[in-house]
């Protein structure tokens, strides 16, 4: 006869429902960090265990997550998000690794400065400033003796480091978005961080030239505009994705040069796995002469993405030449620009000459977007189906629907190279 168990007492329950509470610290510590900074301060009334649990939390990000006011009440906004900094940092307990502020809010530039203050004094390794409202941001002096940082991250800030500033020892990461700076305070900033992995640049302003030299750099992700671009004892950069913004066809300041922007480009690149040539940054590359020497082989490039001009006859030129030094290649992404591919054709025979020694034996797939239906443009495809022998398949999307049905045509009637190709026709 099975013998029933008396009910469980309210002290045993409530035993059972706080087995959470006697988990390892780090494993709390990990569970709170993925909630909000408001959640995660709120599980101090589940119980007097809870109370400061919180308070260790290493990882800091105050966003809008972290409040629960309506958005359109900014000056509410602005008081709360300031009581809640100055609260978790007034009773934090234990090291800060990570802090981020990104608030859509126009904040106090004193309180900014004095949390920055406070952060400098311990050993805070990930820094993420994003200030959207307001004129640029002066990054106060104190943030430059952070040498324990790994990541730092900022957006729409002003940045002039003290004379006594010997770089970031430690930095790995660096994003530098809608920041101002000298071309000096930029080249020292680069060359000062020997264990810099990652760089990104976008929208900046105060210099032109990007002189790169970090030895460690493996990803580097640029938009701007900018005159000049170089690269110095950067050997294990694999991924690059480089926009120039603005057509530079008719800049004056234009960096003109004898040599070859393409061969300058390449030399310090031997291990480029993966290329994004965004904006006008093809006709970069075209300025200056080959004198019938091309950059050397690209071997590990597996993937590369074009943005092009298919009736300037420099920009094709380039293009052809960057697919010849990428014998390993694998995917292929064309984008055309279709505002310069709707007038009188420039280019009408390029791709109808017998390049018969460039031949993609390990390319599979190709995109081409933005294509109007050209010569130009399906001598090109044409061209890259007959070199492919492996090809698998080939995507094109046209910039508008006018002449879809005679595109589609003229693709079928192409002959391909590999037997399996096959040609994937999508609406714009």
């Amino acid at each position: 006869m099975k013998v029933r168990e008396p009910p469980k007492t309210s002290f045993e329950m409530d035993m059972q429902l706080d087995r959470i509470s006697d988990l390892p610290s780090h494993i709390i510590e990990q569970i709170l960090s993925h909630l909000s900074i408001r959640d995660a301060v709120r599980t101090s009334i589940l119980s007097s265990k809870w109370r400061y649990k919180w308070a260790t939390i290493p990882h800091l990000v105050f966003d809008n997550q972290c409040l629960s006011v309506p958005s359109q009440d900014q000056a509410t906004v602005k008081s709360k998000l300031l009581a809640i900094i100055d609260h978790v940092l007034l009773l934090h307990m234990g090291p800060i690794c990570k802090f981020k502020l990104s608030h859509r809010d126009l904040l106090a530039i004193n309180d900014i400065d004095r949390w920055i203050l406070y952060l400098s004094r311990g050993s805070i390794k990930e820094f993420v400033l994003e200030i959207w409202k307001g004129q640029r941001y002066f990054m106060p002096s104190c943030l430059f003796s952070c040498q324990n940082l790994t990541h730092l991250e900022l957006f729409n800030c002003l940045l002039k480091p003290p004379l006594t500033f010997k770089g970031f020892k430690c930095l790995k990461s660096l994003d530098l978005q809608h920041v101002t700076m000298t071309q000096h305070v930029f080249e020292y900033m680069i060359s000062s961080c020997p264990m810099l992995e990652k760089l990104t640049l976008m929208n900046f302003d105060g210099f032109s030239h990007l002189n790169i030299e970090a030895p460690n750099l493996k990803f580097f992700d640029v938009g701007g505009v900018f005159t000049d671009v170089s690269f110095k004892n950067t050997f294990g950069l694999a991924v690059v994705s480089i926009g120039l913004y603005g057509d530079i066809a008719n800049d004056q300041n234009r960096c003109f040069s004898n040599s070859s922007n393409l061969q300058k480009f390449f030399d310090h690149l031997p291990v480029i796995r993966r290329l994004e040539i965004q904006s006008y940054f093809l006709k970069y590359l075209a300025v200056g002469i080959l004198l019938g020497k091309t950059p050397k082989l690209c071997v590990d490039l597996d993937y590369l993405s074009i943005r092009i001009s298919f009736n300037d006859l420099e920009e094709t030129s380039t293009a052809l030449c960057i697919l010849r030094i990428a014998p390993n290649l694998q995917e292929l992404e064309i984008l055309a620009r279709p505002e310069e591919n709707t007038g009188m054709e420039t280019v009408t025979n390029f791709w109808e000459y017998d390049y018969w020694s460039c031949l993609f034996t390990q390319l599979k797939l190709v995109k081409i977007t933005g294509v109007s239906g050209t010569k130009s443009e399906l001598d090109f495809i044409n061209f890259m189906l007959l070199r492919s022998p492996v090809l698998e398949s080939m995507t094109v999307k046209p910039a508008s629907e006018n002449g879809g049905l005679e595109f589609v045509k003229a693709l079928l009637r192409f002959r391909r190279a590999s037997v399996q190709a096959e040609i994937v026709f999508l609406d714009p």
